[in-house]
């Protein structure tokens, strides 16, 4: 079973399209949840990802409470990514099937859903000074996607 990538109401054309492909290569699924910060035939989305888009499973949903509903049954295997994460993301043991969720650029996850889900919440170390916030949302799905395929040695991928 393959990973899912959930990006909750992403802003940035680009970094969508670059998760998008990276999604296409390890054979993950990509969520994106509405509302987006752009139209998914969007020039730059598409340019991001190149010519990945045709190998990768995108799901859209309306909402954040509709993915909720529909995948309630595997919430405690949801891993929320934030810099307010309670471990670190190398702390937890992936495993087949598991869903990553990252937040807005601007904004990150909403804290009532961080607040619902503490004992899954993950984070990147990051720089002890408060002016640098955080990694790029790209960035940070690649590193903690590649990290989940290495602790499960690459399944499927040469």
């Amino acid at each position: 079973m393959p990973l899912h990538i959930v990006l909750v109401e992403p802003e940035i054309p680009p970094n969508t399209g670059n998760i998008a492909r990276s999604c296409a290569v390890t054979g993950s699924i990509l969520h994106l949840v509405k509302p987006l910060g752009f139209s998914i035939d969007d020039k730059s989305l598409r340019r991001a990802g190149l010519d990945y888009w045709p190998y990768v499973e995108v799901k859209v949903h309306e909402s954040l409470e509709e993915f909720l509903a529909e995948y309630a049954d595997r919430r405690d295997r949801m891993f929320l990514a934030t810099t307010k994460g309670n471990k670190t993301y190398t702390e937890v043991s992936f495993q087949d099937g598991d869903m990553i969720l990252f937040g807005r650029e601007t904004r990150g996850l909403p804290r009532e859903l961080i607040r619902e889900n503490e004992e899954r919440t993950i984070r990147i170390p990051l720089s002890e000074d408060t002016r640098l916030r955080s990694l790029n949302l790209a960035n940070s799905v690649n590193i903690i996607l590649f990290e989940a395929l290495r602790q499960m040695n690459f399944p499927g991928l040469a």
